[in-house]
C-alpha cells in the first residue's frame, strides 16, 4: 500500500489526527476503532506529509516512548492532533524483555532474524509450563496539551522455533492465547488484528474518547 504525499495546508488542523507512522495498513487498523468515536475526523500518516526524522526513543516504558513520537509527530507538522503507539514482547522467563528493546534487542534495530534467534537461545532451557509471554501495546493520542493513552496486551507462550510466513518481529515464535496451536506469523491480518495487543490497546483508547 503505498502512501501518497498530501500537503499539510491542506489539511484542516481541527479535524485531523497525525498517525506517527510510514505504515499505510497501521492508519488504516487505527482509523477502524477511532474513527467511530471522533466523527468527521481525517487520519493521515506522517509518511504521506513529509520525509521526518525518526525522533530518539529513550522512555523508560512503553507509554514513554509512544508519548515521543506523537508529540514528535505534533512538532515536526504542526497540527495538534497525533496518535502513536510503542509495542513489544515481555517474557516472564526473562524478567519482561526484551520488552520496550524488542526491535533492537540482539543490538540491530529492525533484525527480527537476530532477535528471533537470540530469544530461541535464553529460552532454549526453559520448560513449557513456564513459557509464557505477552505482546504489549500502549497507543497515545494527544490533543494540544492533551494526553491520553490505551493499553493493551495479547497473553500467549514461547514457541521452540518459529512457524509462519505472515507478520513480523517475534510473531513467528509467539503462539497466542486465543489461536492455540497457530504462532501469530500462521494468521491472516485479519486474524491478527482481532486479537492484537495493538487492537486491545485501540479498543481501551476508544473507550476514553
Amino acid at each position: 500500500m503505498t502512501l501518497a504525499r498530501i500537503e499539510i495546508g491542506e489539511l484542516d488542523p481541527a479535524a485531523t489526527v497525525v498517525v506517527a507512522t510510514g505504515n499505510a495498513h497501521k492508519v488504516v487498523e487505527i482509523e477502524t476503532i477511532l474513527a467511530p468515536v471522533m466523527p468527521g475526523v481525517r487520519f493521515v500518516a506522517l509518511g504521506e506529509l513529509g520525509d521526518f526524522p525518526d525522533p530518539v526513543e529513550d522512555g523508560e516504558t512503553f507509554f514513554d516512548n509512544a508519548l515521543i513520537k506523537a508529540r514528535a509527530a505534533q512538532a515536526e507538522t504542526g497540527l495538534p492532533m497525533a496518535v502513536a503507539d510503542d509495542s513489544g514482547l515481555c517474557v516472564d522467563a526473562l524478567d519482561g524483555a526484551p520488552g520496550i528493546f524488542s526491535a533492537r534487542w540482539a543490538g540491530e534495530h529492525g533484525n527480527d532474524a537476530a532477535n528471533n534467534e537470540k530469544l530461541m537461545e535464553q529460552m532454549a532451557a526453559v520448560p513449557d509450563e513456564a513459557r509464557t509471554a505477552r505482546f504489549h501495546s500502549s497507543v497515545v493520542l494527544v490533543r494540544g496539551e492533551e494526553v491520553l493513552r490505551g493499553d493493551g496486551d495479547c497473553e500467549g507462550t514461547v514457541g521452540r522455533e518459529p512457524r509462519g510466513n505472515h507478520g513480523f518481529g517475534y510473531d513467528p515464535l509467539f503462539l497466542p492465547e486465543e489461536t492455540p496451536g497457530k504462532t501469530m506469523a500462521e494468521l491472516t491480518l485479519d486474524e491478527k488484528n482481532l486479537i492484537s495487543h495493538r487492537f486491545h490497546a485501540l479498543e481501551d483508547l476508544a473507550s476514553k474518547l
